[in-house]
């Protein structure tokens, strides 16, 4: 096994790739861990070539080029197919010490799906999956109080599966319409009787798994798509297992560079899905002053206000049961869908702390992403990149965000739903 350790990799964080490398950039072998060569590059960019594990080749990890038609049909795509799963154990799921017990892992060591995830999404890179190299896009910070992130990005698409009006398009079953080829699925990811977490090598698909699979158009390094996905029904609906099993994830990865974010362009008329990459900085909305609206009881749920920000945002955190907020959370968003707002989640801090953000209710306009929310975003054109200024980022934010009135009623309804399970 080897391993890279990249001094400027926009994660920050030491990759474990499952397979042999290349090395093509000025690096040094530095030491032997437990048998593992460590190189250091000094580069963003890894320059290495991946070679795919073998027994993964051997297993059917992908589907052959002939079956890519089979995409089309949800009982033809995963029957009968094996796939890597990893599966999330039980441990401490409903327990008050729930991040305790996932915080076994000391900080600075590498976990295992964080290790899984990447060196599957490299391996992609190298094989010519993505449209660019999102990782020679120009980033800066826009000048201003809020440090308001902005990337050049000349071939992005934004949100290539967005239509006309923030629409989404359907996809049959469990079908991502938005992959086109059937190696832009990683892995799968499933819950587990089983106390451990675990990676099965090989292994048919379960019911109510998540999907991982490759945005050839990404905003950022390691840029996934989690898709549930059930073998009866779609998910157009944002509930409580999945909200846990997504907020789980993000827990067992350990990364703090580490986002998730879900979009709801239109409440009702949209499957579910979450996005998910990697930042070198955290995002400028997680510097932002906060006002506490419940100070979280014996489950640990703390809800604020996140003030002096342009657009109307709730974030809810806990130290304790990961389980409970995900209910509380989904409970919040079901009542914001009957009300039709639109909204957007970021999973952050290791799964710890979730930020809703409030946009008006949908009248025929577009949206925008949890990025943007969140304070990043991108351009395609030099000018604009070269020209933003952040009044026009503030005006952006400003002009979807929930209007006052709207959000006391939200923040109420925030609270009034955590109270139930924060005793």
């Amino acid at each position: 096994m080897v391993v890279v350790v990249p001094y400027l990799h926009p994660v920050g964080i030491p990759l474990i790739l499952l397979s042999s490398l290349v090395v093509a950039a000025d690096s040094t072998i530095c030491k032997v861990v437990s048998g593992a060569t460590v190189f250091y590059c000094c580069c963003r960019i890894l320059f290495v070539r991946m070679v795919t594990v073998k027994w993964l080749e051997d297993n059917c990890f992908l589907v052959k080029n002939e079956k890519s038609e089979q995409l089309k049909h949800s009982h033809f795509f995963l029957q009968g197919m094996n796939f890597p799963i990893y599966c999330c154990g039980s441990q401490s799921l409903e327990e008050d010490t729930s991040f305790e017990g996932l915080s076994c892992i000391a900080e600075e060591e590498q976990s295992m799906l964080d290790a899984f995830l990447l060196s599957q999404w490299e391996d992609r890179m190298w094989k010519g999956c993505f449209r660019y190299d999102v990782t020679t896009s120009e980033i800066k910070v826009i000048a201003g109080k809020m440090k308001f992130f902005s990337q050049l990005n000349e071939a992005q698409i934004t949100d290539h599966l967005a239509k006309s009006e923030g629409t989404l398009p359907a996809w049959d079953h469990f079908v991502f319409d938005g992959m086109k080829h059937p190696e832009e699925l990683l892995f799968c990811l499933a819950g587990s009787k089983k106390a451990k977490s675990e990676l099965i090598h090989v292994a048919s698909v379960p019911d109510s798994a998540i999907l991982v699979i490759i945005n050839v158009t990404p905003v950022e390094y390691g840029h996934v798509y989690l898709v549930p996905c059930t073998s009866n029904r779609r998910y157009q609906h944002l509930d409580a297992r999945t909200v846990e099993m997504v907020t789980r994830i993000a827990a067992e990865i350990n990364n703090h560079s580490f986002r998730v974010f879900y979009n709801c362009y239109r409440p009702n008329c949209s499957d579910v899905y979450f996005q998910a990459c990697y930042f070198s900085d955290p995002l400028p909305v997680e510097f932002r002053p906060v006002d506490t609206l419940l100070s979280g009881g014996r489950r640990g749920i703390h809800i604020c206000s996140v003030i002096d920000y342009p657009i109307k945002t709730i974030s809810f955190q806990t130290t304790r049961n990961l389980k409970i907020m995900a209910v509380a959370i989904s409970e919040i968003c079901s009542h914001l869908e009957e009300k039709n707002v639109q909204y957007n989640l970021m999973i952050s801090d290791s799964g710890k702390k979730i930020f809703l953000f409030l946009q008006q209710p949908f009248a025929a306009s577009h949206a925008i992403s949890a990025w943007e929310c969140g304070g990043y975003f991108l351009f395609k054109n030099r000018y604009e990149f070269d020209e933003v200024t952040e009044d026009a980022m503030l005006k952006r934010l400003s002009c979807f965000s929930l209007n006052d009135n709207d959000f006391e009623a939200v923040k109420q309804l925030c609270c009034s739903i955590a109270s139930k399970f924060d005793i």
